[in-house]
């Protein structure tokens, strides 16, 4: 590649990058101002104050906001690992009668709209009593289409005369997926742990559908709260909780970008 080439491709990217960026540096600096400066149009603080960081978690129970989404992600994210692994492992190394088909059926509900299938799953939660609990929050996300595909394309690549020869030495299917099938995986397994984390911490509606109490409510739905509060007058408030918020959020991502980008691909490359 020539210099010229170089240059110009190193400039996009970097005005790629502050396009991209610009926002989260500007919530980060007026979650540091007070109200004038703001309505000033300042781009930097005059003065940076940790006050508007305090405010939010004084105006609203912001610390169990964050531990109700921590919780539930961590939750939804351990299940959907152990559900997604367990049905991929089944899809590939089990053979029974119509494996092709269901599988088939199975990823089909990826094409459904998560709200057309909302009414219903609220009706069953709701029958089941699990309103204003961690479990309607988190089991009706267990099993997951994306990940199950996405683990079954890992697994396949995973030679059939090994497992055939495990079978031979009397070696339990259970103790196969866990000691050869699970470690091989480990890329795919975190890439779908970061994904499902990720998802589940910036859910919005089903938590606000499903809970009326600060008990249990998740942080993106007192984000909002916060902003009805605050609107009118002190939107650096609201900007200190959005970058508590997305702290955890852009520090996972950064942490397991290379992993994530790696497992999306491996399966398919393979």
């Amino acid at each position: 590649m020539s210099i010229t080439r170089k240059i110009v491709l190193y400039s996009l990217l970097i005005i790629s990058v502050i396009f991209m960026m610009f926002p989260i540096f500007y919530a980060f600096m007026i979650s540091f101002m007070q109200g004038g400066e703001i309505l000033r149009g300042n781009l930097i603080p005059d003065s940076f104050t940790f006050a508007n960081y305090q405010s939010a978690f004084e105006k609203v129970p912001l610390f169990q906001y964050l531990w109700n989404s921590f919780y539930v992600s961590a939750v939804v994210m351990i299940g959907q690992l152990i559900v997604s692994s367990l049905a991929a492992y089944a899809f590939v190394f089990m053979t029974f009668k119509g494996r092709d088909f269901i599988f088939f059926v199975f990823i089909s509900t990826m094409m459904i709209p998560w709200e057309a299938t909302m009414v219903p799953n609220f009706i069953t939660v709701q029958k089941l009593g699990w309103l204003n609990s961690y479990s309607s929050l988190t089991i009706p996300f267990f099993a997951l289409a994306f990940g199950t595909f996405l683990l079954r394309q890992q697994f396949k690549t995973i030679p059939k005369e090994l497992f055939e020869a495990s079978q031979v030495a009397g070696i339990s299917r259970f103790r196969f997926f866990w000691n050869v099938v699970l470690p091989v995986s480990k890329t795919s397994l975190i890439t779908l742990g970061i994904y499902s984390f990720l998802t589940t911490w910036n859910m919005y509606l089903w938590p606000l559908l499903v809970t009326n109490n600060e008990s249990v409510r998740t942080v993106q739905i007192g984000l909002k709260q916060l902003q009805s509060q605050e609107i009118s007058t002190e939107w650096g408030v609201v900007m200190a909780a959005v970058v508590v918020v997305i702290l955890p959020t852009l520090i996972l991502l950064f942490i397991g970008q290379k992993r994530l980008q790696n497992g999306l691909t491996q399966g398919a490359i393979k």
